[in-house]
């Protein structure tokens, strides 16, 4: 059982090995850096048919309600050291 264990364990490893070397890198930029845009992909992507135009209103929501949420947080310690007691609903303070 330990040898059959053994041997399946190895073919494994062999495989695995196998198919990370089939790619011989030959147009990596850089070790490790060999992505390589299909043929026909713009060199520049804005104005592009692959440009994503993003809303800048969908974009700055994270941030809007990162600040949101530290102004709340503000108003719950400054309670908390005025009083002692924490009070997470900000409309109740």
């Amino acid at each position: 059982m330990k040898k059959f264990l053994l041997l399946s364990a190895s073919a494994m490893l062999a495989a695995m090995s196998f198919t990370a070397a089939a790619y011989d890198g030959t147009n990596c930029k850089e070790p490790g850096v060999c992505w390589e845009p299909k043929p026909g992909y713009p060199d520049k992507v804005e104005g592009s048919k692959y440009d994503p135009k993003h809303d800048v209103n969908e974009l700055n929501k994270q941030s809007q309600s990162i600040a949101e949420m530290e102004a709340r947080n503000q108003k719950r310690w400054e309670h908390f050291n005025k009083t002692g007691k924490l009070v997470y609903d900000v409309d109740e303070i």
